[in-house]
């Protein structure tokens, strides 16, 4: 069975899916990949980690809240699995470069296939694929589209004063 419940936010409707135990999806509405309901989905405001990440995104967009602790299990491959860890350890309000992002997963030639594993999140903003931006700092490629993914850019940044940075090393977490 997988749980959903809708949230309005700051970029519009957003899609929280679970299994009951975990965020699985988190979806801007209208998004490319965006899901297709099967029978097997459930509406569900009652599920406490939807009740969990509806708080955590309001606490987010009211610059209250700039780390999410909630249990996530995004659904891929080990590589896109990787590549969303290496995601989760990007700081709020800095970016990198799709390369950089390779490089720190140990694949220096692997910049194109982060992006495409990066455009393949399916819990967006928690997993933060809006912080990774192209090597001559412009935006490219977010599955919310790129006026969604400069909002949220600019709504991390207006917070901190931060401007896009060179990443430092960090520890890759674990999903589950």
């Amino acid at each position: 069975m997988l749980y959903y419940t809708w949230m309005d936010s700051l970029l519009g409707a957003l899609l929280l899916m679970s299994d009951g135990r975990s965020l699985t999806g988190l979806y801007l509405d209208g998004q490319k990949y965006f899901p297709s309901q099967t029978e097997e989905w459930q509406e569900a405001d009652d599920i406490e980690v939807l009740t969990q990440t509806k708080t955590q995104l309001s606490e987010y967009f009211a610059h209250q809240r700039q780390v999410f602790d909630l249990p996530v299990d995004p659904q891929g491959t080990e590589f896109q699995k990787r590549v969303w860890q290496g995601l989760q350890t990007i700081p709020y309000g800095q970016t990198i470069s799709y390369a950089e992002l390779a490089h720190q997963l140990g694949s220096p030639d692997a910049s194109r296939a982060v992006g495409a594993a990066n455009g393949r999140n399916p819990i967006s903003i928690v997993v933060p694929c809006h912080r990774v931006i192209a090597a001559n700092g412009k935006l490219t490629g977010y599955a919310g589209g790129l006026d969604r993914k400069q909002r949220l850019l600019n709504h991390e940044q207006e917070k901190t004063g931060a401007q896009s940075v060179q990443p430092r090393q960090y520890t890759l977490p674990l999903f589950g």
